[in-house]
């Protein structure tokens, strides 16, 4: 189960992430997020401290999220990702296209 929590919506969208994003729930993620951005396109964070599982599909997920947020001009970044989870990103080259503090 996973939960998409907006956190704050200026001066960027705040979105906090827990629980577990994949396959089965890639696309509700992928909605969720998307909605909110559009409402108001901005740069977006992720925060991603509770976040407890990403697989391949998730991180694919994350680069079309990215390529809707840089398209219009603006920043993806994700924040407070477990080391084994950052692990993933950095595995996959993706540190080097998106933001991860």
């Amino acid at each position: 189960m996973q939960e998409v929590m907006l956190v704050q919506s200026e001066p960027e969208l705040l979105i906090r992430l827990s629980g577990e994003i994949d396959s089965g729930n890639a696309d509700e993620f992928y909605e969720e997020v998307m909605s909110r951005y559009r409402v108001a396109p901005k740069d977006v964070t992720f925060d991603c401290a509770e976040l407890q599982f990403i697989d391949s599909t998730t991180l694919g997920t994350f680069v079309k999220i990215l390529k809707h947020v840089r398209t219009d001009g603006f920043r993806l970044k994700l924040v407070r990702l477990q080391p084994r989870l950052k692990k993933l990103f950095v595995i996959c080259a993706l540190d080097s296209v998106m933001e991860i503090a």
